[in-house]
């Protein structure tokens, strides 16, 4: 049983900042990836970022188009944490926004291959 919780959402400006934290608890992981993926009211849940440790792959990053350029992923292999600094916000990227863990350190993007999931936060950008 693992269990994640996610954190530092809230409504801030267009071209402001937030800083998303998670951390997966329960047992400790070895090869494994975090991600962030969010859901806007109506809409499917989007991929936005991940992290992956393993034994040929230390903390490889992946992000959404989307996202390249203003948010960055970062994590903590020991501790099993993941923060999401986000930057230069925009009206569109107002959703909750969930951290996820998966058992399996080659995944991306697909939802369905996270195991651990957490409540979700909201992100909301004001224009």
């Amino acid at each position: 049983q693992v269990h994640v919780v996610e954190s530092g959402g809230g409504l801030v400006q267009a071209g402001g900042s937030l800083r998303l934290s998670c951390a997966a608890s329960g047992r400790t992981f070895s090869n494994y990836a975090m991600g962030w993926f969010r859901q806007a009211p109506g809409k499917e849940r989007e991929f936005v970022a991940r992290i992956s440790w393993s034994a040929g792959n230390t903390g490889r990053t992946y992000y959404a188009d989307s996202v390249k350029g203003r948010f960055t992923i970062s994590g903590d292999n020991a501790k099993n944490t993941v923060d999401l600094q986000m930057n230069s916000l925009k009206p569109e990227d107002t959703a909750v926004y969930y951290c996820a863990a998966a058992s399996r350190s080659w995944v991306v993007k697909d939802p369905n291959e996270y195991d651990y999931w957490g409540q979700g936060t909201q992100v909301t950008v004001s224009s």
